[in-house]
């Protein structure tokens, strides 16, 4: 009983983490239109609160591969998490100066802890049992990720955008009690012994050479950014699409996003369920499609027909993160510390992704922005019907 437990509770901490980064990540789509309108910023401006928080993924997403192979996983987890509760604590003084780039530096520094806590709770989820499995493992991890996802909406709707003011204030105490929280969970990691992974100790130098040489990897690269660049968008807009179509109060619109992210952590749920008698290809192929003819939906739809569709879309992509990647690492061996970054690194796809579909948004119409990820799910279309049968 004593062993079982020795093992329960670094696990339980492991999945914290992807609670937490999803309650970071979902707190944008909040931020977007409060800063919106406390800093008087256009569809394209406010877009790069996706941007400086995605761009961290990308140049950080390396580094800390580096510092998992030197220091290990569990060193990685307390330093992302440090990096994170800083971030959260910038937001005290950029709400009072009402600084927009002070807000862009701290969501840069709790994007970069993300990235230390991503790059190593990935893989190290993926490698701690049989690696036929690693896909439904992963899902079942994420799954806390759409927990943390309805949660943020919630929260922030209720602490963020129910401030009758509009000025930037009302991100203070909800980012300082993130902080606090973050940093408890950092000193529970330091208490803690998590479990070795089998690769733990198995090094190879880095070549990016050699992991390109997977093809698996380089899909998996490809169908990653266009991925994450359609979630994050689809979340960022979510909010705007809303009252643009019903004239509907932010307060609102964000219930109907905790409503949909619900849908999403249903999905990620069930998805561990299906990824047991369906292929990981055939679901993602499935899903993929029902997503492009939800977004048609989109598109061309108005009022509460159109919403409902959008928030259709949070079910589809619930299994799509942690079925690429796991098909992207799979059968990297101890290339993995170092193919898993890489992956990471692709997240910078929300910072890309978002913007264009900004610049659409203020030439054109907001529904019209929704084709950017239209074309993203096809992307995943192809990466899903590309990928090998499994056995």
């Amino acid at each position: 009983m004593k062993n079982k437990l020795h093992q329960t509770l670094p696990l339980m901490a492991i999945f914290s983490l992807f609670f937490l980064w999803a309650l970071a990540h979902n707190l944008n789509p909040i931020l977007i239109p409060h800063l919106k309108n406390a800093c008087s910023l256009n569809d394209m401006q406010s877009a790069l609160v996706d941007s400086s928080f995605y761009l961290a993924y990308f140049f950080m997403a390396l580094p800390a591969g580096f510092i998992i192979k030197k220091y290990g996983y569990q060193n990685t987890i307390v330093f992302g998490l440090l990096l994170f509760s800083l971030g959260a604590f910038v937001f005290y003084p950029a709400a009072t100066l009402v600084s927009y780039p002070l807000f862009l530096l701290g969501l840069f520094i709790i994007a970069t802890g993300i990235t230390f806590l991503e790059t190593a709770a990935n893989p190290y989820v993926s490698i701690l049992g049989a690696p036929e499995t690693a896909s439904q493992r992963l899902n079942f991890a994420q799954a806390f990720n759409g927990l943390g996802a309805t949660l943020a909406a919630l929260f922030g709707s209720k602490f963020i955008l129910s401030d009758s003011s509009g000025d930037a204030l009302g991100v203070r105490i909800p980012y300082l009690i993130i902080g606090i929280i973050v940093l408890i969970v950092m000193i529970i990691f330091i208490k803690i012994q998590l479990p070795k992974a089998k690769q733990e100790k198995e090094t190879q130098a880095f070549s990016l050479k050699r992991l390109l040489g997977y093809p698996q990897l380089r899909s998996a690269l490809i169908a990653q950014f266009f991925y994450v660049g359609a979630q994050v968008g689809i979340g960022s807009f979510f909010i705007r699409f809303c009252v643009s179509q019903t004239q509907m109060s932010n307060e609102k619109a964000a219930l109907y996003l905790s409503a949909a992210l619900l849908l999403f952590m249903v999905g990620r749920f069930l998805g561990a369920a299906l990824l047991k008698v369906m292929q990981t290809k055939t679901l993602l192929f499935l899903y993929s499609m029902l997503n492009i003819l939800l977004l048609t939906g989109v598109v061309f739809g108005k009022d509460f027909w159109a919403i409902y569709a959008l928030m259709g879309t949070e079910f589809f992509m619930s299994i799509m993160f942690p079925s690429i990647f796991a098909a992207g690492i799979k059968g990297l061996g101890t290339d993995t510390r170092f193919g898993s970054p890489l992956i990471i690194m692709t997240i910078v796809g929300g910072a890309i992704l978002p913007v264009i579909m900004g610049a659409i948004s203020d030439v054109a119409t907001i529904n019209f922005a929704f084709t950017v990820p239209m074309f993203c799910f096809a992307i995943i279309a192809w990466f899903a019907w590309k990928l090998p049968k499994e056995n």
